[in-house]
């Protein structure tokens, strides 16, 4: 109830706009039970409460983190110390935070499937592309928004929103359109900047970039090619490897990326 340590504590992450899950259990030994999670940063976690048995707390934290990345809340099931597949406690995971944010910039084959995937991970996705045809609610009817504009006027205005948690991806081959767009996508401070192209196609982007300004220490936040080298060849397998890599890229886990490789980028059939 308020007025209590882990209401205090969560009614001051939220003035700070701190994201930030409260886990409550439902149904259990411990009904009622709180426990709050939230990133500090650099890796490190602030768990207050307990649910009554340390293991059950370490599975809905980590549970919890996963929620609070996505922006949703929702109930989960566990056994009386976290064991999945038992349904012994139910526990009601709160994410207060926004939904994170993907920027589809080009209105192509790849960003429909794209969109599917993303809202499949809980993204709130915008497509953006100056061509009126192309940009369209009826072509991309799960996107949450579709602009017709350029993305560096887009950028402009939703720029300074957007966080580590928010992804930027350039799908078009066009130069007059994915020049701007990577300029003002490193303006912001999002966590992903992915570009869609082949090695040629990124190398002639390189020296545009350097032309338009834009320094070796920002040109290394970008990812192109865009992905994760799963041998993707059909644009829902490249949503999957992009995904793939935001989500690698997020956690800090190893994996290779295209841009680390040599070679074809993409794979072939092998039965």
């Amino acid at each position: 109830m308020p007025g209590t340590p882990i209401f205090d504590r969560l009614a001051a992450l939220l003035r700070d706009k701190v994201p930030v899950a409260l886990a409550t259990v439902l149904d259990g030994p411990r009904a009622g039970a709180k426990l709050l999670v939230h990133r500090l940063g650099a890796g490190e976690v602030e768990v207050q409460g307990t649910l009554g048995d340390d293991d059950l707390d370490r599975v809905v934290a980590r549970d919890s983190l996963g929620e609070l990345a996505a922006g949703r809340s929702g109930v989960r099931h566990y056994g009386e110390h976290g064991e999945a597949r038992e349904e012994a406690v139910r526990v009601f995971i709160e994410a207060f935070a926004a939904p994170p944010r993907m920027l589809l910039f080009g209105a192509v084959d790849f960003t429909l499937a794209l969109v599917r995937v993303a809202k499949v991970l809980g993204y709130r996705v915008t497509v953006c592309d100056a061509r009126e045809v192309f940009a369209t609610s009826q072509r991309f009817p799960l996107a949450d928004e579709v602009v017709v504009g350029w993305p560096d006027r887009l950028l402009a205005d939703v720029g300074p929103e957007l966080r580590r948690r928010d992804a930027i991806c350039v799908l078009t081959h066009d130069v007059k359109f994915d020049v701007p767009a990577i300029v003002a996508a490193l303006q912001t401070s999002v966590g992903y900047i992915g570009v869609m192209g082949s090695r040629r196609t990124h190398k002639d982007r390189l020296e545009r970039l350097v032309e338009a300004g834009v320094t070796d220490e920002e040109m290394a936040r970008l990812r192109s090619p865009i992905g994760l080298d799963i041998g993707a060849r059909t644009p829902e397998e490249t949503a999957i490897s992009i995904v793939s890599e935001i989500i690698a890229l997020r956690t800090g886990r190893s994996t290779r990326a295209l841009s680390d490789t040599d070679g074809p980028i993409h794979g072939r059939d092998t039965g």
